[in-house]
């Protein structure tokens, strides 16, 4: 794993990060800016900057990814209230560390989405 960025840093465990889930290919932590009171990233350990980057042949890893969030509500219990989603890509799209990744939020009523500020 050569990753640079803050998420590599945490798979090779040089940063502290609260591990909610982990597998050989996977890696979920909680957002340490947290914009939901659930709010988990499921990362893949091969490093890929952006869904842009994405290979042919990784595209399990995006449905791996959702496979492991939605198994996460469901252990947790929230799954049957709700919980939203995301995998951001590049600026405009919210992508601020680039390395693929996506996002679980829940615990609340999240309200509408896709409004730009």
């Amino acid at each position: 794993m050569t990753d640079p960025t803050i998420f590599g840093k945490i798979i090779r465990r040089e940063l502290p990060a609260d591990i909610v889930y982990e597998d050989d290919e996977l890696i979920a932590f909680r957002d340490i800016a947290p914009q939901a009171p659930v709010h988990v990233l499921f990362v893949p350990k091969t490093p890929i900057a952006t869904l842009n980057e994405l290979q042919p042949e990784q595209a399990a890893v995006v449905g791996k990814l959702a496979y492991a969030a939605a198994q996460y509500a469901k252990r947790e219990g929230f799954a049957e209230d709700g919980y939203r989603v995301v995998m951001n890509c590049n600026e405009h799209g919210g992508q601020t560390v680039f390395q693929l990744h996506l996002h679980l939020l829940a615990g609340d009523h999240l309200g509408r989405f896709g409004t730009p500020r």
